[in-house]
């Protein structure tokens, strides 16, 4: 009776499985040893056409590499975007050895012609890329270009064209249908060259793939075999550790305790998740919402600030610090009616700044403290957008009140040992801000 209620172990079934496995392993080994020969002439012609077509695809890949770089470099005139066009052009050379990968296969000739001719069309689409860079060049006043676009020579009525026409001339060239045609030239003689490799893949995986079927015909009678052997296991197992666990799956979606039945294993964890689930509900009781916001801005007080610091992963968190700048004279000038108002709005424009995973603090008076979380230390530049987006919208608050700032301070988890200092580095991080002339923001740097 004690085994019945404290269910069968899976543990045990495990080992009859491994016993059952074994046996039957050895009737599947000579079948086995015929069908991984055929599979590994059917991998092998399988890895053929991915190496083939891959090399095709870089060779569009790179031409249109080319061909957004060159756009891009004539609507915005950004050298970067020019250097980035002929590093791929004679340093990466992409499409040159998509065509050199595949020479390698002799089967693949007239796939590489199709190729070598994509490539022709896109060489020559490169006279008409480098006078629109010519032409920006010219409208830009760039110095230091490559030698190919000082090649370029341009004709007599471009030239005289004043530098906004030249941008407008320069981005004509590279986007109107003229252009397009051409490349549409170039993902014919691509689409053809793929058309060719899986007429040769083709051939050639019927006579892998008939002999491997052979094969596993002569495999089947083992893998009949093995199901019979072991679905009296599989059953077992399924009723006492599968259909548990998806019972209880669904009990935890209705957020409810789960039942204690199936497998020894299963019961233990069911146990230990009753007795989570007991203190996690018992938690939820206690916090309400009042115990832990701000009942004047909706933001979290200092016992939820207290609550979350104790669960969040600092070390993959930002916290910033926010103190309004002048808030006293706002008080004294306006009220306090208009005061509160400020408080309110802040943390209205913080919301609207912050995705929902992330946690507005109102420490007291007129302290914040926002925690950004799931974000490394690369994402600066996208707090420092934040940051002054914030304060340029508190210049336009409206509802009556008047314009007002913040100074922030900012510090990632990664620069403190606990969450206490990281509450200090932030503010001192905004008493920086506050010395340079507050409306501002800060990093901590130790």
């Amino acid at each position: 009776m004690n085994k019945l209620k404290e269910g069968i172990s899976l543990r045990k079934i495990h080992r009859g499985l491994i016993v059952i496995a074994v046996i039957v392993s050895a009737f599947m080994i000579y079948s086995t040893y015929r069908i991984m020969n055929n599979f590994m002439h059917v991998r092998d012609t399988l890895n053929e056409n991915i190496v083939l077509e891959s090399a095709i695809d870089n060779l569009m890949e790179a031409s249109d590499y080319l061909t957004e770089n060159a756009q891009r470099f004539t609507v915005h005139g950004d050298r970067r975007f020019m250097d980035q066009y002929f590093k791929e052009a004679f340093n990466s050379k992409r499409r040159e050895q998509a065509i050199d990968e595949m020479q390698l296969d002799p089967k693949a000739t007239a796939a590489v012609e199709r190729l070598q001719e994509a490539l022709r069309h896109s060489i020559k689409l490169m006279d008409r890329e480098y006078y629109s860079m010519r032409l920006v060049v010219e409208a830009k006043g760039i110095k230091d270009y490559p030698d190919q676009i000082k090649q370029v020579k341009l004709t007599a009525e471009d030239a005289a064209l004043s530098p906004e026409a030249k941008m407008q001339r320069a981005a004509e060239l590279v986007l109107d249908d003229g252009y397009y045609e051409q490349k549409n030239w170039i993902r014919r003689e691509v689409k053809n060259s793929l058309q060719a490799v899986e007429d040769l893949i083709q051939t050639e995986e019927t006579k892998a793939l008939d002999g491997f079927q052979n094969e596993l015909n002569l495999g089947r009678a083992g893998i009949i075999l093995q199901i019979l052997a072991i679905f009296f296991v599989v059953w077992l197992t399924a009723s006492q550790g599968i259909n548990p666990i998806l019972h209880a799956v669904d009990q935890i979606k209705a957020n409810s305790p789960i039942r204690e039945k199936g497998a020894n294993e299963f019961r233990y964890l069911a146990n230990a998740y009753n007795n989570l689930y007991a203190i996690y509900r018992k938690s939820i009781a206690n916090l309400n919402f009042k115990a832990s916001h701000d009942e004047l801005t909706g933001a979290y007080n200092r016992a939820g600030y207290d609550l979350l610091v104790s669960s969040l992963d600092m070390k993959s968190t930002y916290l910033m610090f926010f103190d309004l700048d002048n808030f006293k004279v706002i008080n004294d000038t306006y009220g306090h009616e208009i005061g509160d108002k400020v408080l309110q709005k802040l943390v209205q424009v913080l919301k609207g700044s912050f995705r929902s995973d992330d946690y507005i603090c109102r420490l007291g008076g007129d302290e914040f403290v926002v925690f950004m979380v799931h974000s490394d230390e690369m994402q600066r530049h996208l707090v420092e957008r934040k940051m002054v987006n914030i304060n340029r919208e508190l210049q336009t608050p409206g509802d009556g009140i008047p314009p007002f700032s913040v100074s922030v301070g900012i510090v990632h988890g990664t620069q403190a040992a606990d969450a206490e200092a990281l509450l200090k580095k932030g503010d001192e991080a905004m008493y920086k801000s506050k010395k340079q002339g507050k409306r501002t923001f800060t990093f901590y740097t130790a």
